[in-house]
């Protein structure tokens, strides 16, 4: 059946390898996961949009990354939820339906690191050039920032996209809980050479880019805050980039886990537990990192902690 030519747009996913006492406990783990991202994302986004103070150009380019987030899980949990409980011969998908789901992945994934990219030069600009911050970092420029962000990672994802999808199909199974480019492309008996070579291209260039402008960026800021000696600064810097640089770094180790996996077959199984919990794991906490960061949310935080206290020491 693999081998034969396939006709029909339905595809069977293998989904993840959870034994039947355990459905309900990942079930409820990944739901909770889910409601959490959805809430903690879009009520930062709220929250910076309706208070004032928070219309910097540092927060509104944080609404780019909550929104990313939302999207990265929002495309891959929900199909999980709905596959725990079916039987592997159940999982179908419709072929256009995965290309489209192919598409976000890669998309969240790219953009995760163009919209952190522009992050760390806002940092930059705002601890190196503080007098001229305002001047350069203006509301055209922010605007401008992100959709090139987003521009850059949708035309380069629909390419890569695009290459599979011109592909002829010969088999029908997607050996992955949710579908990606190395799922589309492997569905075709043609050659795929172009393909690895456009996916090779895009990976260096991407990462190459990311980890190079970030690198040079905090480089940069240490040498500022080295040479100028100023402890008002040095706080500054390390309370605004702290942030950042562990949002990215976690994002490059999940990655890095992905990619490494991807190279014991034997370890299959692990490797797309992890994949599924990275847009799961992820958006989750960078809504914990940069929530906790926004001195109006801690407020609100603390403020409902202490109406807790107060009715529980009222109780007794």
């Amino acid at each position: 059946m693999e081998n034969q030519t396939f006709d029909e747009d339905v595809l069977l996913l293998e989904g993840l390898k959870v034994t039947a006492q355990a459905s309900v406990p990942a079930f409820i783990l990944l739901l909770i996961s889910y409601i959490f991202i959805l809430v903690s994302n879009v009520g930062l986004v709220l929250l910076i949009l309706r208070e004032r103070s928070l219309h910097q150009p540092m927060y509104l380019l944080l609404c780019n990354m909550n929104l990313n987030d939302v999207l990265g899980a929002t495309v891959i949990v929900p199909h999980v939820l709905r596959d725990i409980f079916l039987s592997s011969a159940e999982r179908y998908i419709h072929y256009m339906e995965c290309a489209v789901q192919a598409f976000c992945v890669h998309l969240h994934a790219s953009a995760s690191h163009t919209v952190l990219m522009i992050m760390a030069f806002d940092r930059y600009v705002a601890i190196c050039n503080p007098l001229q911050y305002a001047t350069v970092m203006t509301n055209r420029t922010v605007v401008k920032l992100a959709v090139s962000a987003w521009a850059v990672a949708f035309v380069m994802v629909a390419i890569l996209i695009g290459l599979s999808v011109r592909l002829s199909r010969c088999r029908r199974s997607v050996h992955h809980p949710f579908c990606d480019n190395a799922s589309l492309f492997k569905l075709s008996c043609q050659s795929v050479l172009v393909n690895h070579v456009y996916g090779l291209g895009y990976t260096v260039l991407l990462l190459g880019s990311s980890i190079g402008s970030v690198t040079l960026t905090y480089l940069r800021i240490a040498v500022v805050c080295v040479s100028r000696r100023s402890r008002a600064l040095n706080s500054r810097a390390l309370q605004t980039c702290a942030t950042h640089l562990a949002v990215y770094v976690i994002l490059l180790v999940s990655g890095f886990i992905i990619v490494v996996l991807h190279r014991f077959p034997q370890l299959s199984s692990h490797r797309k537990a992890v994949a599924v919990m990275a847009h799961v794991a992820l958006p989750a906490l960078n809504a914990v990192i940069y929530g906790l960061q926004i001195k109006e949310v801690r407020q609100r935080i603390l403020s409902v902690l202490w109406r807790k206290k107060t009715a529980l020491m009222d109780v007794k």
